[in-house]
């Protein structure tokens, strides 16, 4: 019996992987107006998964996030602690005062921030603008009447040219981040609001 020896199949070589980039947008430091300290559109309903990114990205800023409360039901799955980059974050249930379209974090003996949760599959125009508002120096609306004003806007199925986005916002439609920076969130170093309390249990 002849035997063929075949040639070793080689995969294609693969190139470095990158994350996707944060979407997230802060005000600027000094900048306390309005109930909120910025926005983050997180790519899906995976709380799991989608937190640690966002909170590496703020320990560097705001100091290591120790705990963070939030609304259980937009998200598929909501545990009990997220392991982040060297630590573990406590998740919890919003208080009766929090907005539930907010994310509110805490860091130990820093401060707490709030920041809108805008939902994963909104348009990138929609989400444009949800995070210009949000991120307002001036300070505007609570969370839940910016996501409510944008649905009313779709529901009236207004024109592409009266909802397309502000120069400043063009780079959210792209995903390239937050206008002007590189890391997709401007330096929320300067705001800071007094600890307040979280609820230790997310009421799953």
């Amino acid at each position: 019996m002849t035997t063929t020896a075949l040639p070793p199949t080689h995969a294609p070589p693969r190139g470095p992987t990158t994350a996707p980039r944060l979407r997230l947008a802060i005000k600027p430091p000094g900048s306390h107006e309005g109930p909120l300290d910025g926005a983050w559109w997180p790519r899906s309903d995976d709380f799991l998964n989608e937190l640690p990114s966002l909170v590496d990205s703020l320990d560097r800023h705001w100091g290591r996030i120790t705990r963070v409360a939030v609304d259980p039901r937009p998200w598929r799955r909501l545990p009990e602690e997220v392991p982040c980059v060297g630590h573990t974050v406590e998740v919890g249930a919003p208080s009766q005062e929090q907005d539930r379209h907010t994310l509110a974090l805490a860091s130990f003996a820093v401060g707490s921030w709030e920041l809108l949760v805008i939902p994963p599959h909104t348009d990138p125009q929609a989400a444009a603008r949800l995070m210009a508002a949000a991120t307002d120096p001036a300070g505007g609306p609570v969370a839940g009447a910016l996501i409510s004003a944008e649905a009313v806007r779709h529901e009236a199925g207004m024109p592409a040219e009266a909802c397309a986005p502000t120069a400043a916002e063009d780079t959210w439609v792209s995903e390239g981040g937050a206008a002007g920076t590189g890391t997709g969130a401007t330096d929320p170093s300067g705001v800071r609001r007094p600890l307040g309390r979280l609820h230790s249990s997310a009421g799953r």
